[in-house]
């Protein structure tokens, strides 16, 4: 009895090593750490991301904000949260290939998105009283602004 404990013993051990070094290998290979920094070229390790880094180079906000000034919390723990989700989401959608060609912003992210232009235009947004659509929770600003992030 003790015989076969050891051996699955060493079969689990073998297998966590495995899993480990698998998983070791696929941060490495997809440059995973780029996507810890504030570079927007780490967009680019997905061939989807070209034509939204080509279209950000050519916006308005190109040299005021990079990706994450725009679509992850500025806030600690929510932006390593944020960019975890973001990382699990983009890695099984791009190994899958399950996802929409152009990519969509997904709920959550257009969330930030929306909270992150209120943080950095939140002065000029208060003087819009006399605006003929009135800002809500509801609204996003880049229903309107669709060319000032990305140009099209």
């Amino acid at each position: 009895m003790k015989a076969s404990g050891g051996r699955l013993e060493i079969l689990a051990w073998v297998s966590v090593g495995v899993l480990l070094g698998l998983g070791a290998y696929t941060f490495q290979y997809a440059e995973g750490l780029s996507y810890l920094s504030n570079d927007p070229k780490a967009c680019l390790n997905c061939h989807v991301m070209r034509s939204n880094y080509n279209s950000w180079l050519k916006g308005s906000h190109h040299e005021a904000a990079t990706c994450n000034d725009c679509h992850v919390p500025h806030s600690f723990p929510a932006k390593w949260l944020a960019k975890a989700e973001n990382g699990w989401n983009h890695s099984v959608k791009f190994t899958l290939g399950n996802y929409k060609t152009p990519i969509e912003i997904q709920p959550a992210n257009r969330a930030r998105l929306r909270d992150n232009c209120v943080r950095c235009h939140g002065e000029q947004i208060s003087k819009m009283e006399n605006h003929p659509i009135k800002i809500s929770d509801e609204m996003h600003c880049a229903e309107c602004h669709t060319a000032v992030g990305h140009a099209r």
